[in-house]
């Protein structure tokens, strides 16, 4: 059975305008619709008009795309041709306007979007990108809103393993000893009492004061202090004598100290502290995209059955641990008494957003009544939203937004008129679904390099949805590598890091949000730490984001949310903004400004080693997408750590390959060699795994060998250099070879 005839297999059900798959309608017919107040008769038929009315719509922003690389490339040529500097940023920035790569910005405005729940508008914190539709990942990443600081500190190489503070399979007291002064430290400075130490205390009590409540921490010597700021003191659980749990709250994030004197570790404090809980993730991206290998309908609805769940509260995930079945679910709200003597609660999870795909994907799952595919995107908005109209009508027994608003962010827009065109569609979906208008609001993926130097125009057409930007400098990097492959060699992949583009580009983004009314309104958000297992170097180096102004960060796991969440203790960020509001540093020359190799070329050995590093990379990714379906994954580089990859580091390693190509730094040869001998590496590194399947000996004839090959000796021809349309190709592929 080819593709196609086993696509067509899926498609049995029709309505009206359109071609569905059995497990869209299904879904759609007898868990998402029913509730909503939407009959799936007409959720078919909205959606058929909106993709007669705005398909046409999508297909020119994607041929628009296409004319100006085509421009752009060809502009380079000629300038080499002539023997011109294309590095000269003003003749750059000239042709840019002349073809309409780069507009003229707005005047001065401030966003408007209203109804912006406190976790994006006022908190800052750490923020989870996690696949969806993996049901056990999705549940631990929305619960990842308070985490254990012990557990974290403990369990990662934050606390060094020397002086008898080895980990191991059974509790190391000496390493509990320093887990629990490195957490004494964090209270004594960001929640310090009057004169003394919290390692002093023997007991915290809650005391009556007028109007509420208030903190008293009895010492050793038999006094008793309150904290230096009275007001820190939030609430407590228990018995005011002896509570259970105290909950102190600084910079916007709570801290619950949670006492037991029997338990194994408050059994060991003379204070009885078994725990800090951290506030750790305050939202958390449900992907949808980069992070998912959804290639088909049975794909795409495990994806939205997920979201229902989670926006129902019904979702559920089964696993075993240590031979007993152990069951997840949505955790509840945590209930305190205030310091003002009233009740207070606040959420037991992460404020979810979802992440739709971009513009320039398109599905099978339903096509119109001719046989087309429609934008995939078309059909993620319509789905995901009404799943999370369950929770604006609040039937569930759990709540997302408090303030009845979704949150959808849209990856890969490339300026303005595609911002414009999502906010369009948006609009067109809340009149298909009842929902009140500016209900979705959107989150602008600022990872394309169009985008970035058109920012503000990009925001001002949103400007009355928009909640959220983000810098993203993976897919900015392979954007910039595939925008400028006609410019030269690109530089190596690490050198990006350090390279003054990305820096601009940095603080750029901060500064648009920043001129836009952001503060106090929308999110501004920073990259991922891609490297899970080393938390040390990420506690020492991850403050720079909100030091730089930026409201939240990605961070790969819950572990690692609630030690980045020691950074918004030590960073105001509010302070910070007020500050860089003020200022503004980053130039569009800067941005500008090309990562190509000027003078010598590096070495045969340093190019072969560049060459091995991705393609290592490329295959330790592809092999996992292709035949397990699993599109974000931590895989081993050639010094195996584990770095956390998803199809924006795939897209980066393959445009890197395919640049050095183009401008014969590497051969073809060379290229299938390097891939021949790294596939040997990847398949020793994945030995232990039982359902990995080995690429070697006959690599050539392997799916996902081919797959990786394909991403780079194609990877100049893939349209803006993605790489989702060879993935889902060869996924398919595979699925079809194995059925």
């Amino acid at each position: 059975m080819n593709i196609a005839m086993a696509e067509a297999q899926s498609i049995v059900a029709t309505s009206n305008e359109l071609q569905i798959a059995q497990e869209i309608r299904e879904l759609l017919e007898k868990e998402i619709a029913p509730g909503t107040g939407i009959t799936p008769e007409r959720f078919w038929n909205e959606l058929a008009q909106i993709v007669a009315d705005l398909g046409p719509v999508n297909a020119q922003l994607l041929k628009r795309r296409d004319e100006l690389q085509l421009k752009i490339d060809n502009w380079y040529r000629t300038v080499h041709a002539a023997g011109g500097n294309v590095r000269e940023p003003t003749v750059r920035i000239s042709f840019q306007k002349t073809i309409g790569y780069l507009v003229d910005e707005p005047d001065d405005f401030t966003i408007s979007t209203r109804n912006v729940d406190p976790e994006i508008a006022e908190q800052a914190g750490p923020q989870l990108v996690v696949p969806v539709d993996n049901a056990r990942y999705a549940l631990n990443a929305a619960n990842a809103r308070w985490g254990s600081l012990f557990d974290a500190l403990y369990g990662t190489d934050v606390i060094p393993e020397t002086g008898g503070a080895e980990r191991g399979s059974t509790y190391n007291a000496v390493r509990g000893q320093k887990v629990i002064q490195r957490a004494t430290e964090h209270l004594d400075t960001h929640v310090p009492l009057q004169s003394a130490s919290h390692a002093d205390v023997i007991a915290y009590e809650v005391v009556p004061v007028a109007g509420g409540f208030n903190l008293s921490a009895r010492l050793a010597d038999h006094t008793a202090q309150s904290l230096r700021q009275p007001e820190q003191f939030a609430g407590f659980r228990g018995d005011a004598k002896t509570p259970s749990v105290i909950l102190l709250k600084h910079n916007g994030l709570h801290i619950e100290l949670a006492i037991d004197r029997e338990h194994p570790v408050g059994s060991f404090h003379r204070a009885g502290l078994k725990d800090v809980i951290l506030e750790s993730a305050l939202t958390t991206i449900q992907d949808c995209e980069d992070s998912v290998a959804a290639v088909d309908a049975a794909d795409k609805a495990q994806v939205y059955r997920n979201w229902l769940g989670l926006m129902k509260g019904t979702l559920r995930a089964y696993f075993s641990r240590g031979g007993k079945k152990v069951e997840r679910r949505l955790n509840p709200d945590r209930n305190y008494t205030g310091a003002d003597g009233h009740e207070l609660t606040l959420s037991g999870r992460s404020l979810m957003l979802v992440r739709n795909v971009g513009i320039h994907m398109y599905t099978g799952a339903v096509k119109t009544a001719n046989g087309k595919q429609i934008p995939e995107g078309f059909l993620d908005i319509m789905m995901t939203a009404l799943a999370a109209k369950h929770d604006l009508l609040g039937k569930g027994p759990l709540r997302n937004s408090r303030t009845g608003s979704i949150y959808v962010v849209k990856p890969k827009q490339h300026g303005p008129a595609e911002i414009a065109a999502t906010i369009e569609l948006f609009s067109r979906v809340e009149q298909a679904l009842d929902l009140p208008d500016k209900t979705i609001k959107i989150g602008i993926m600022d990872e394309e390099r169009r985008t970035t130097i058109n920012l503000k125009a990009c925001i001002y057409e949103a400007r009355e949805r928009v909640a959220f930007i983000n810098t993203g400098f993976l897919d900015r990097t392979g954007d910039e590598i595939h925008t400028m492959m006609e410019a030269g060699p690109t530089i190596p992949k690490a050198e990006n890091k350090t390279a003054s583009w990305l820096q601009a580009y940095e603080d750029w983004n901060v500064e648009a949000g920043l001129a836009s009314g952001f503060a106090g309104c929308a999110q501004i958000g920073k990259g991922m730490w891609a490297m899970p297992d080393a938390m040390e170097e990420m506690v020492a180096t991850k403050q720079g984001h909100p030091l730089a102004g930026a409201s939240t960060a990605w961070v790969p796991s819950p572990t690692a949310a609630t030690l980045h969440a020691l950074h918004y203790h030590e960073v105001d960020v509010s302070a910070v903004q007020a500050r860089l509001s003020a200022s503004a540093c980053a130039e569009l020359t800067d941005i500008l400004t090309i990562p190509m190799i000027i003078g010598n070329t590096p070495d045969v050995g340093a190019v072969q080693r560049e060459l091995d590093n991705n393609a290592q990379g490329i295959l330790g990714y592809v092999v996992r997408w292709i035949q397990q379906g699993i599109g974000c994954s931590r895989v081993p580089d050639t010094n195996n750590l584990g770095l956390m990859e998803d199809r924006a580091t795939l897209r980066i390693s393959s445009q890197h390959i395919a640049n050095w190509l183009h401008h014969e730094l590497v051969t073809p040869q060379q290229v299938r060699a390097s891939f021949c001998k790294m596939a040997k590496v990847v398949d020793r590194q994945n030995v232990g795994d039982p359902s990995y399947e080995l690429m070697g000996p006959a690599f050539e004839a392997n799916i996902a060998f081919q797959a990786a090959l394909a991403l780079v000796f194609e990877g100049r021809k893939q349209p803006n250099g993605y790489t989702e349309h060879l993935l889902h190709e060869w996924r398919r592929r595979y699925k079809v070879a194995v059925s």
